[in-house]
């Protein structure tokens, strides 16, 4: 069994775990960016369609 210096000092030294959260705060900035530009187009879709059944009623 290892002593626990040794175990502090392995724990230390890891960098698996800063990997994985690079990689999901790289997901987090992708999904962000592509909520923002769903909006964007979802705004201006509505836009145009309302812009649209304005023209249409009677």
């Amino acid at each position: 069994m290892k002593p626990i210096f040794a175990l502090a000092r392995d724990f230390l030294h890891d960098d698996r775990g800063a990997t994985a959260i690079e990689y999901c705060l790289i997901a987090g900035m992708i999904s962000l960016a592509c909520i923002a530009g769903a909006t964007t187009i979802g705004t201006t879709l509505s836009r145009y369609f309302f812009a649209a059944a304005a023209g249409l009623a009677p």
